[in-house]
């Protein structure tokens, strides 16, 4: 694999560039992507029943989702003050899906959680579709179907029928991954801007467009376009961090309002202590089953290599993987964090078109049951995901 984004030599004249793949074309993603969300919300709708809960509470009115809500309704300016004195500030919290729920719950008549319920799902097909492009792009259509459906049953796909923002931040990734790969750099960079103003692991994506621009430069193939798109990428982050600073009157004070909700980067030291501490406790196993979940995602980085992605996928994959471990935010929520990173998948995805048509169906069907089961009993305990 290589990529296409680096392969036009300087001063050729301006090449075609592929339109994105139709609804036609990507039917097959979105239908497969469709029918594994479809059983995992079954899955969690029957559990919920048998232990008489609510199912849809569980999806918009719970953990992050209430910020996001309350943001939408209200502005920020709330605080938490826990028993231990620390301060959780719902700046911590990035502003576009808030701004989306407010802007949707104004013209139809549903409240902020119901909008951010309508937000997430339909982000969630645009980012597999989006997927699939990267996939169909990179390595042909079957791959691309079956990256966006893998991405359906990751283990926490659960969230992406959430109010939250795994899903908006994933499609303006994968699209802006693909308008990078399809030479389209401003439509990149703004993409990136709007994953910035979503989520702070949109620092990833920056540094896939940025990486990818300077290996262009070094090659003497720089356009205007690619430094317009490079530069535009950083400014809804960026925005977003001076608008925290302007607000609490301190230069680092979005960094602050993140360390006190305990998600600081400290270069993975509270993860070790946390391996450390199942270790050496009453539950080893755990400890030794974390270093083993560990291990195989840094192999899954290495496949990812060895397939010899096109750099921003690489760039882009293993920047999400450092951003979710080097932090010390609450341990349970590292896979979810990791999710966005789509391009994880396309070693699996490659390998199961070799496989007859009826054994890809049964493994990803064993696949979307699993998923299903480990969100119903995240959803219906007492810890966020």
């Amino acid at each position: 694999m290589s990529d296409p984004s680096e392969s036009e030599p300087q001063g050729s004249p301006p090449r075609r560039v592929p339109l994105p793949p139709g609804v036609a074309g990507a039917a097959p993603a979105l239908l497969g992507y469709a029918a594994v969300r479809v059983l995992g919300m079954a899955i969690l709708a029957v559990a919920a029943a048998v232990q008489g809960k609510d199912a849809l509470r569980r999806l918009n009115g719970r953990w992050d989702s209430v910020w996001y809500v309350r943001i939408a309704e209200n502005g920020y300016g709330y605080d938490v003050t826990l028993p231990d004195g620390s301060v959780h500030s719902d700046l911590a919290f990035f502003p576009l899906l808030p701004a989306l729920e407010r802007a949707v719950s104004e013209v139809l008549p549903v409240g902020a959680a119901t909008a951010g319920l309508v937000i997430g799902w339909i982000a969630a097909f645009a980012a597999a579709w989006g997927i699939y492009a990267v996939g169909a792009h990179v390595a042909g259509r079957r791959a691309g179907v079956l990256l966006a459906v893998l991405w359906g049953v990751y283990p926490t796909a659960f969230v992406q029928s959430m109010a939250y923002t795994e899903t908006l931040f994933t499609a303006l990734a994968a699209w802006s991954l693909y308008a990078v790969l399809t030479g389209r750099w401003i439509t990149a960079g703004t993409l990136c801007a709007l994953a910035g103003l979503t989520r702070p692991s949109a620092a990833a994506l920056v540094a896939a467009l940025g990486v990818t621009g300077l290996v262009r430069l070094f090659k003497r193939d720089l356009t205007w376009r690619t430094v317009v798109g490079v530069v535009v990428a950083p400014l809804g982050w960026l925005a977003y961090v001076v608008f925290v600073a302007v607000r609490q009157g301190s230069p680092t004070a979005y960094f602050e309002v993140q360390a006190a909700w305990g998600n600081n980067i400290d270069g993975g030291l509270a993860l070790a202590r946390f391996i450390g501490g199942h270790l050496t406790g009453p539950q080893p196993l755990a400890g030794v089953g974390l270093i083993a979940a560990i291990g195989l995602l840094l192999w899954v980085v290495w496949l990812c290599v060895k397939q010899r992605q096109p750099l921003p996928l690489l760039v882009y994959g293993a920047g999400i993987v450092v951003i979710s471990l080097i932090g010390a935010a609450y341990f349970g929520s590292r896979p979810r964090l990791i999710m966005p990173a789509f391009t994880l998948l396309l070693p699996a995805a490659v390998a199961l078109t070799r496989p007859a048509r009826r054994t890809t169906v049964a493994v990803v069907a064993l696949l979307a049951a699993a998923s299903g089961a480990y969100g119903a009993f995240t959803l219906l305990g007492s810890g966020p995901p």
